[in-house]
């Protein structure tokens, strides 16, 4: 499709059904409000802890911050842009890659990774709002879970509230926590989850990149490719940095008292008060992954009606955070940017390559396993550079990958990006395998 499309009314929503076309309705205001608030996550600056550096300048900590994010955010643009300009959900955007029943592979991790996000933000909501208001947890929970699946049942309407009205709100919020933590002074950091600068840049760009998956969900209603790359990539970029930042100097500014994130802010004067309005801006989180989960499954069952499977998604998470433990978070984090910053690297240089108006998205487009390839390659170089870390019965896969790393020479503590290097991998093999085609292309127009 091209960039201008014929746009829709200002009241119309998202389809119900794959096989009905999308409105285009959203703008670049619209598009840089929704990325800003999705981006305005408490689940950022609890992760702040794993991009601490400890014992060295709170500058260098930053530092990995800003890079991972803005690394992250241009990745996530590139998703972004290419739904507006096809008109069509994430996964069925994959089609073009893959072939349609090819493209089940990367739906079936993108539906673990919606349930498993919207499962961690409902738990964060849940947390926060029970120690503000001392209260027991699975009331929220049950709270979050119904008032989030309600969100997605129509989910452009909720996109135009955010984007007029719940960012300022945000905003506001995030500023007086910024004022008040400043005020206190920054010592040196000696505690933190980070071994080197590019370890906590991977951990920053998994944020971004796990919204790869899902970016063509609403920008296949954006107008135009332009505002659709710029409203994810600064929007979303923004909002990484500004709430990444706001966790590490919380943790510098009270992490010395032994408090974590979430407490270190109910610490700052009317905190209880900012954090409650971070709290209920965090429900556009869990609303996002329980409509995106929605349409992805739509890939491969396309007659679903999107608000049946928001409802039986949102049961799904809520359940599952009355029971789940945050402490997970971490290799979470690690495993989604193993498993999509090798699929963004494969999509960005196989779309690149293809002609305009020749990606495939339809019911017949042929199958092209030979690009799971190139992405399993990226997934093998993340795990041999940083091996996701698990404890207790998921031990065994940090052992065997080290052992490789043994194996080839490979120094566990090399310090390099994962990401980059995952990234590098899967653009290369995907190069080789486009070569071939690009070149009978140009020949053909010649």
């Amino acid at each position: 499709m091209s960039d201008a499309v014929r746009t829709s009314p200002a009241g119309a929503d998202a389809p119900l059904t794959l096989g009905e076309p999308p409105t285009r309705s959203l703008g670049l205001r619209d598009s840089l409000g929704l990325w800003g608030n999705l981006g305005v996550s408490l689940l950022l600056p609890v992760a702040a802890v794993y991009v601490v550096l400890p014992g060295r300048p709170l500058a260098e900590t930053l530092g990995a911050v800003v890079v991972g994010a803005a690394i992250g955010a241009l990745l996530l643009g590139v998703g972004a842009a290419a739904g507006a300009r096809e008109g069509v959900p994430a996964m069925v955007l994959l089609r073009g890659l893959l072939g349609r029943r090819t493209s089940w592979v990367p739906t079936a991790f993108n539906l673990v990774q919606c349930v498993g996000w919207a499962t961690f933000e409902i738990v964060i909501i849940a947390e926060a709002a029970s120690r503000v208001l001392d209260a027991p947890r699975w009331p929220f929970v049950l709270g979050a879970g119904v008032l989030a699946t309600l969100m997605a049942l129509r989910p452009l309407g909720v996109v135009r509230v955010l984007a007029r009205y719940a960012i300022w709100a945000a905003v506001l919020a995030i500023g007086y926590l910024f004022v008040e933590v400043l005020a206190e002074g920054l010592p040196e950091l000696t505690d933190g989850a980070a071994t080197s600068f590019w370890t906590a840049a991977d951990i920053v760009i998994a944020l971004p990149i796990s919204w790869f998956p899902l970016a063509a969900d609403y920008t296949r209603h954006v107008r135009t490719g332009r505002a659709a790359f710029a409203g994810a990539s600064i929007g979303y970029g923004l909002a990484t940095v500004v709430m990444f930042t706001l966790g590490v100097l919380a943790l510098a500014a009270y992490g010395s008292s032994g408090l974590d994130v979430v407490d270190a802010l109910l610490a700052v004067p009317l905190g209880t008060v900012a954090v409650l309005v971070l709290v209920a801006v965090e429900l556009d989180e869990v609303f996002a992954n329980l409509y995106s989960t929605a349409v992805s499954a739509q890939n491969v069952v396309p007659r679903a009606d999107r608000r049946v499977l928001a409802v039986v998604v949102g049961t799904l998470a809520t359940v599952l955070a009355l029971t789940f433990d945050i402490a997970a978070y971490e290799p979470f984090l690690f495993l989604i940017g193993a498993v999509f910053v090798p699929l963004v690297g494969v999509f960005g240089v196989a779309y690149a390559l293809t002609p305009r108006g020749a990606w495939d998205t339809s019911d017949t487009a042929r199958a092209r396993p030979a690009f799971l390839l190139p992405w399993a390659a990226g997934f093998v170089a993340y795990q041999l550079t940083l091996p996701t870390y698990f404890s207790g019965p998921g031990s065994w896969w940090t052992t065997w990958w080290t052992a490789r790393q043994t194996d080839l020479g490979i120094d566990p503590a090399n310090g390099w990006s994962a990401s980059l290097i995952s990234l590098g991998v899967a653009a290369a093999l995907t190069a080789l395998l486009c070569w071939p085609a690009a070149r009978r292309g140009r020949r053909a127009t010649r």
